[in-house]
């Protein structure tokens, strides 16, 4: 089994967070978020996965940090991590295909923005399987529509009439990756756009014209970082999930003073917390220290220094400085406020 993760976008949405960081590697309750991906679809798997490829963008961005961090990933994991890069944004088709050397046997397709709570059951009949997640509001996503044998028939991007409330969550399954390859091999030769780039949808309509079955999949728990608010409550969620499996979220090396822990946190390593109160769902990283605060649903990554605040709801990224008592605020990296 290979895992191919196309993650080469700035994530403009998560800025000013991402400017600085890929929105992937940006840690979501103690991990970076395409580590924790696809840690969990190894695990939901269950198969020996046999290469781990990587589709990333400008170099000057995901640079040698990124590449290592990737790289050592895949090698916990007993893969061989391959790296490929998109040089021009254009589309989920386009990415794949830069890493088309790697399109062969059976794999996953998983896009490096969303976290996920699955069993994963592979249907031994299907071509192929997209997972999916029953929503609310179906017009603002893509969905699939389904036969009577439940097989997939369509997808329709963001529906203005009511097709189905089954939304493509980003993770597929193809049990010969290299029939995508060739269907998507057949959108770029010919030029076949949507919103002026080149879609994974469209090869899968090329599958699906020539007989290829397709399933659904369904998954527990789909949770997004596209923004900075959503990406609090996927912390929140993740703190959560990860208590109800008694992992450890608090580092031995937590200086404590005079502070309150409200469950579930994250504390990463060397944290001092002096005349505080942290929690719930908190996650702060290494080397950050809180004094004189009350933070609580709120993300704070490593090498901060907060005092005199009031959190709630905050994103705040690292090597920051924050004095103050504004709650719901969003920080980037290397920012001062006093």
């Amino acid at each position: 089994m290979k895992i191919i993760v196309p993650m080469a976008g700035r994530g403009s949405r998560l800025r000013p967070h991402s400017l600085t960081v890929p929105k992937p590697l940006i840690p979501v309750a103690g991990e970076p978020i395409v580590h924790r991906l696809v840690k969990d679809i190894a695990k939901v798997i269950n198969q020996p996965i046999e290469e781990i490829a990587f589709v990333l963008g400008d170099p000057a961005f995901f640079g040698d940090d990124v590449v290592e961090s990737l790289n050592n990933l895949a090698n916990s994991l007993g893969a061989k991590p391959t790296i490929y890069r998109q040089d021009q944004p254009l589309g989920t088709g386009h990415a794949i295909m830069c890493a088309k050397e790697s399109l062969s046997g059976p794999a996953v397709i998983a896009y490096a923005d969303t976290l996920i709570r699955a069993d994963f059951n592979l249907d031994e009949d299907a071509d192929a399987v997209i997972w999916v997640k029953q929503v609310d509001k179906p017009e603002a996503y893509g969905v699939v529509n389904l036969n009577d044998k439940n097989e997939i028939t369509e997808l329709v991007e963001k529906p203005k009439f009511f097709v189905s409330d089954l939304a493509v969550i980003g993770i597929y399954y193809f049990k010969d990756v290299g029939v995508l390859k060739n269907e998507l091999q057949h959108v770029l030769d010919n030029n076949i756009v949507n919103g002026g780039e080149y879609q994974i949808n469209d090869g899968i309509k090329g599958m699906m014209a020539k007989g290829k079955i397709f399933k659904t999949g369904q998954v527990d728990e789909w949770m997004d970082c596209g923004n900075k608010a959503v990406t609090i409550e996927t912390n929140a969620r993740m703190l959560g999930f990860l208590q109800e499996d008694s992992e450890a979220l608090i580092d031995a090396s937590l200086r404590i003073e005079n502070s309150k822990i409200v469950q579930p946190c994250y504390i990463g390593k060397n944290v001092v917390l002096k005349d505080s109160t942290v929690g719930p769902y908190v996650s702060i990283g290494d080397d950050t220290i809180v004094e004189s605060s009350t933070v609580k649903n709120s993300l704070i990554q490593s090498h901060t220094t907060i005092k005199n605040a009031n959190l709630d709801e905050a994103m705040i990224g690292n090597h920051v400085q924050f004095d103050g008592n504004f709650s719901k605020v969003s920080i980037g990296d290397y920012s001062v406020l006093e």
